[in-house]
């Protein structure tokens, strides 16, 4: 049987395919935390009344937390993609798996992303 290390080098696409998913999630929980604090600005700059204020205020506490929300999912995608891309290659003959010189590599990828987006949604949850 012959040595096929393109299976090897499409799971690699595939994990980092999800890893570029997951980040854009979270950046999307970034922007969607930090718009309800833009709102909440803009309208206290303006003549508006309070009761539009505490509504507005209400409002970029939800977003706050479905801002959170979404770079926890951010960060359960990167891990589990990492957790799924070890479990496969784990699958594969040992001729399919190229002798690679880094290969903890994507692992630590994976992992620090994750990391960044814990300590992103630590610093929403506080900021």
């Amino acid at each position: 049987m012959s040595s096929d290390p393109r299976v090897f080098f499409a799971a690699e696409r595939t994990l980092l395919a999800w890893v570029r998913s997951g980040i854009t999630v979270m950046a999307l929980g970034f922007v969607v935390a930090k718009f309800g604090l833009f709102l909440t600005l803009i309208l206290s700059s303006s003549t508006a009344s309070k009761t539009a204020a505490n509504h507005l205020h209400q409002s970029s506490s939800l977003s706050s937390l479905f801002g959170i929300a979404l770079v926890i999912i951010g960060v359960t995608i990167i891990l589990g993609a990492q957790f799924n891309h070890s479990r496969y290659v784990q699958t594969l003959p040992p001729e399919d798996v190229p002798k690679l010189a880094i290969n903890w590599l994507s692992s630590l990828l994976s992992f620090s992303i994750a990391c960044v987006g814990v300590l992103l949604a630590i610093y929403l949850v506080f900021a």
